[in-house]
């Protein structure tokens, strides 16, 4: 017996069949890929530790927190969907916020790897296009950009510190006190220059001085003249002598050989 199926219920089921195969063999995937993006880009950031990129909602928080954006903001765009998705039209708005504020996550990142704002648009039509030029390019991570419009209070601001993730610049860091290192992780406020070092001036005490030179008989500084003195011409050198040394006297004359005595034999 035939069975005759006018809606075609058994096409549609096997249409969706298909898809949810597709699916499931693309999302793990997709899961790889995306973590591998992650990792590439959490190196070049500083981030301590790969590990951090292959954690699910762990990683997403580390994106935010690059991107000057509260890590938290993750678990609170999760459980606003897990309780207000049924919701009509709040329901319908929550997956378009969560895309704004990750977009925005997605342009101080792309700032730090100096790339223009337009390419937040590629981040939102194709995030993983977007996520793997960034992660494999030749662009060096620069964290010393100008704070974001929200960075030091706000419910979008980060003020977390993760062991192993890098501190971002804040409005609210202040540069360190003259003579004090500056705590680890700090970066300065871009265009902020540190005052030179001044040099050391001995305090003022009886004798302190340069060390002068022990005293001797007979022996005087030289006096130096007055500041705005006029200073005197050399000495002239002595005249030359007009008559010439006299010669130096004869030697004295060798003595005579006494006479031979006739009486003494030859030798």
């Amino acid at each position: 017996m035939d069975y005759y199926d006018p809606y075609g219920y058994g096409g549609l089921v096997a249409l969706f069949a298909v898809i949810g195969l597709i699916l499931l063999i693309l999302g793990p995937v997709m899961y790889v890929v995306m973590s591998l993006f992650l990792m590439k880009l959490f190196e070049k950031a500083g981030v301590e530790g790969k590990w951090r990129a292959w954690v699910p909602v762990y990683n997403a928080m580390i994106f935010f927190k690059l991107g000057d954006m509260s890590p938290w903001l993750v678990l609170y765009a999760i459980g606003a969907s897990l309780v207000l998705s049924w919701i009509p039209v709040i329901g319908w708005l929550l997956p378009l916020a969560t895309l704004a504020i990750s977009a925005m996550a997605a342009w101080r990142v792309g700032l730090k790897l100096q790339k223009e704002a337009a390419w937040v648009i590629l981040y939102v039509l194709l995030s993983p296009v977007w996520l793997g030029i960034l992660a494999f390019d030749r662009s060096r991570w620069n964290p010393a950009v100008a704070p974001a419009p929200w960075a030091g209070n706000g419910f979008l601001a980060d003020r977390t510190v993760w062991d192993g993730v890098p501190v971002q610049p804040s409005q609210s860091v202040t540069p360190p006190a003259p003579g004090y290192a500056p705590p680890q992780g700090y970066v300065p406020p871009q265009g902020y220059t540190p005052p030179a070092p001044q040099g050391y001036a001995p305090p003022a005490q009886p004798g302190y001085g340069a060390p002068q030179p022990p005293a001797q008989p007979g022996y005087g500084a030289p006096q130096q003249p007055a500041p705005g003195a006029p200073v005197p011409p050399p000495a002239a050198p002595p005249a030359p002598p007009t008559t010439p040394p006299t010669a130096p006297p004869a030697p004295p004359a060798a003595p005579a050989d006494p006479p031979a005595d006739p009486n003494q034999p030859p030798v």
